[in-house]
This record gives structure tokens, sequence and C-alpha cells, in this order.
């Protein structure tokens, strides 16, 4: 079996109106949802499902568009209101195809407060509509100021206390960026980077030792620089070696490149990566060079020859089964 375990909601033009509308309005007064059909929802969907049976993925955890989720906007009330709605159309979407989807929660993650929101939501997503993790955004500032703490901060533990009592993962993933130097894409892999530092230098898994959080997009840059992180903690006296502290970590294969995945596999080893594509996402563009896309990656897993095809099986099916309960 083949689980995707980083894909994103293909929704009708009616939702992402709804969010022009949240946006012009900034949420004043509290709109009430949209009533978007059954039928729409599922025509949208369809496509997404056709892309998926061609590529020969069986199932795929679907969560809300990162670059969509508004967490640098105020006020924040229509954060709240655009993750919630989000998240619900998930849920029907997961009703649809329940044998191929699976929800995963966006949190409703802002500047002007802290995780308490974040949490209700996780909450209500698992036990109302039964998903089995959420993303994790580490910059909710967006590329902006003030800028959260980094994740190995006590900040972030009341959050970190709800993924280990509900036994769910979080996926480290950043949203939108208002930083006139970065493109979103290069955020993503600044935070990754940041991410993975911050938590391997910290107690948070001393305090949580049964959390379980995926980095996306094969770890950022750390992965490809594992050397200098080594040295680093030699020169500090840590015990650990630093490719051993990685393995608290899990990450995905979204880099649409195979020399990447062929270091990410022999860094961390196949017990600790996750396949997720993205697709349909932005890897889809075509590469003639190759004959396919980039983000069909199925391929470019099974040709990498150092893989054992149990190691094979870990990668496509069964750390995710591991860490999402599926």
């Amino acid at each position: 079996m083949i689980i995707d375990a980083h894909g994103h909601t293909v929704a009708p033009a009616e939702v992402y109106a709804f969010q022009a509308t949240l946006l012009a309005s900034r949420g004043n007064p509290i709109l009430g949802a949209p009533k978007i059909s059954d039928e729409k929802i599922k025509e949208a969907l369809d496509g997404h499902v056709k892309i998926l049976k061609k590529v020969g993925t069986d199932m795929q955890l679907i969560s809300p568009r990162p670059f969509h989720a508004m967490h640098s906007i105020k006020p924040a009330r229509v954060v709240h209101q655009w993750t919630s709605f989000i998240n619900d159309i998930i849920a029907r979407q997961v009703k649809m195809y329940p044998d191929i989807f699976r929800g995963v929660a966006s949190l409703p993650q802002t500047m002007d407060e802290g995780v308490e929101r974040a949490v209700y939501e996780l909450e209500r997503c698992v036990k109302e509509h039964g998903f089995v993790g959420c993303l994790l955004n580490p910059d909710p500032a967006e590329g902006g100021h003030p800028t959260a703490p980094p994740l190995g901060d006590e900040y972030w533990y009341p959050l970190y206390e709800k993924l280990v009592e509900l036994d769910v993962p979080a996926l480290v993933h950043s949203a939108s960026c208002c930083s006139p130097r970065l493109s979103y894409t290069l955020h993503f892999i600044n935070e990754e980077s940041i991410a993975i530092i911050s938590l391997l230098e910290s107690n948070v898994f001393k305090d949580f030792p049964n959390l379980k959080l995926i980095i996306s997009h094969g770890g950022g840059a750390i992965p490809y620089h594992t050397g200098r992180f080594r040295a680093w903690r030699l020169r500090k006296g840590i015990e650990e070696d630093f490719h051993d502290a990685m393995k608290k970590l899990y990450y995905d294969t979204c880099t649409y490149n195979k020399d990447a995945l062929e270091l990410l596999f022999k860094i961390v080893g196949p017990d600790n990566v996750l396949f997720g594509t993205e697709k349909p996402g932005t890897g889809s563009g075509y590469d003639p060079k190759l004959g396919r896309d980039l983000d069909d990656l199925k391929p470019v897993i099974e040709s990498i020859d150092f893989l054992r095809e149990e190691d094979k099986r870990k990668v496509f099916e069964l750390n995710a089964r591991k860490l999402y309960k599926l």
C-alpha cells in the first residue's frame, strides 16, 4: 500500500471566495460558513482522486494548503473562522472518500495569542472529525514581526502536551511569507532548518519522549549540512552524535530530487522517512528530461538501489501507519 503523508486539499472556488470575503470584511461581522453542496466539493475532489490513482497512491493525508493559512492576518478572528471552516471542508471530503483520504488539521495560530486556540482546534478536529494529525507552523508571523519563540521553547508546551495526550503527530510546515527577501518556498526551508536545530538543542524530547514530529520537505537544509552540526556538538562536548539526535524526528520525501532523497535516507535511515509528495501540488511540473512530473516520487524511491524491499515498505506505508495510527 502507498500512503502519501503530505497532501493538501483541492477545493471548489466557493471555498476561496469565502476566504476573500473574510479578508475583505476582516471577519466583522462574524460570518457564517457558506452553504457549499456536496456536488461542488466532490467535483473538485474527483480530479484530485484521478491524479492519485494515476501515480499509484492508495491513501493520502490531506490538510489545508499552508500558503492560504493567513496566520499573520489581523484580527485573529479571521484566522479562527477560516481555519475551522477549511478543516470542516476537509472532514466532508474524507467522508466522501473514506478509503482514500485522512484529515490533517490546520491550527489557528496567530501572534496575538498563545497556542490555546490551536490546542482547542486540534482536539476538536481529532475528537469530532477523526483527524489523524495536524500542521504546526513554527512561524505564525509569516516572516514578519514579532516572531514566535523557536519550537524548543516552553511556549509550545501546551500544544505538545495535547499532541501526546491525543497520540497524534504534527507535520512541521510553515505558511506564507511577508518578507520581501524570501519567497514562501525558501521560507519553508529556513523554518524547517530552524525547527530541527531548536528542537534538538532543547529539552523537548526529554520532557515529551512520546512526541511525534515530522519535518516537511526532507528536513529543510539540515540533512545536507550535518557535518557542521556534528562539529558544533563535538566542540560543545555533547556526547550524543548529531545523526543520532536527528532520529528523534521524522522527515518526508518532498524534495523532488533523487540525489537529495538518497542522502536523506543515508543520513536518517528509512525508519524515519515517510513518503510524501504534495501531489497535486507545486511540484507537479512535467520534466521532459525525466519523462514524469517532479512530484511523481514513487518510481524515484523504487529506483534507489541501496534501499531494501522492507525499507521501501516502511517508507511507503509502515512509518505512516505507525505515526498516524492508520
